[in-house]
């Protein structure tokens, strides 16, 4: 009886510390999404201010225009 009161216990417990351990990874996964999230909306709202800026509209506008101005020469 005891044997089998042990071999219950020691069962119990590493399921418990895997379960435990895959709630950890789980967390650790959503934190390091919303992060790079929050990154990535910086970035774009950085690239949006430059853009919309005296000289970023002008460099974005002519950048079109040569893309569009090489297209129509190889058509």
């Amino acid at each position: 009886m005891p044997n089998r009161l042990i071999q219950f216990h020691i069962r119990t417990t590493n399921r418990l510390r895997r379960w435990h351990a895959s709630l950890e990874d789980r967390g650790q996964a959503t934190t390091e999404y919303a992060l790079v999230l929050l990154g990535a909306a910086v970035i774009a709202l950085l690239v949006v201010a430059w853009a919309t800026s005296g000289g970023g509209a002008g460099k974005i506008g002519r950048l079109f225009d040569r893309v569009i101005d090489e297209v129509v020469s190889r058509v």
